[in-house]
């Protein structure tokens, strides 16, 4: 299985988000599945991507031409594939996914989840959604998709949509299971 993961890039957060990050790629890795992302060196994306290179795994970055600053890009990618633009980017990576992993971010990880939560809402695809909650980071954003399904601005076959855990084998096992019986949600 090839697993999108989506976050932060931003080297200045604690180190436990860094260090569950890495075993999530170690632990993605050591199953055989590969990794998709967008290609970052630092953050998050640069810690899942080292925890991939540890255990030998297969890497594909994606990102745009105009990240061509050194130190950006992680350079032990598989394969990296250049776009134009961050839309192709996004567009790229859901095409070469399998299921999708939000991991601890800011807003541009929030909006790459939610436009791929969205998409499968609406029935554009059938992969599995997890979310990596270290350390309780999404509580607060888990909290807001719960009052809002219950005020009725989210329909609550929603909140089935996505698998939440903090921890990287219970994770990647909801994923399995979700993928071998794919959940989807036909919008009314």
């Amino acid at each position: 299985m090839q697993i999108c993961v989506y976050g932060a890039s931003s080297d200045d957060i604690a180190p436990v988000y860094m260090e569950q990050t890495e075993k999530l790629g170690a632990e993605m890795a050591s199953r055989g599945h590969g990794l998709i992302f967008g290609g970052g060196a630092h953050g998050l994306m640069g810690a899942a991507a080292r925890g991939v290179s540890s255990v030998g795994g297969t890497i594909v970055g994606v990102a745009p031409h105009f990240f061509h600053s050194p130190g950006i890009l992680y350079e032990q990618c598989t394969q990296m594939i250049r776009t134009e633009t961050m839309r192709e980017r996004k567009e790229q990576m859901e095409q070469l996914a399998d299921a999708f992993i939000m991991v601890p971010g800011g807003i541009g990880t929030f909006e790459e989840f939610f436009e791929i939560l969205t998409l499968r809402q609406l029935g554009r695809h059938g992969k599995p959604i997890g979310i990596f909650n270290v350390n309780g980071y999404y509580d607060p954003l888990l909290a807001l998709l719960e009052h809002a399904a219950a005020q009725g601005f989210l329909n609550k076959e929603c909140l089935q949509l996505y698998t939440v855990s903090k921890d990287p084998a219970e994770l990647l096992d909801q994923l399995t299971q979700t993928t071998a019986g794919i959940r989807t949600y036909k919008p009314v």
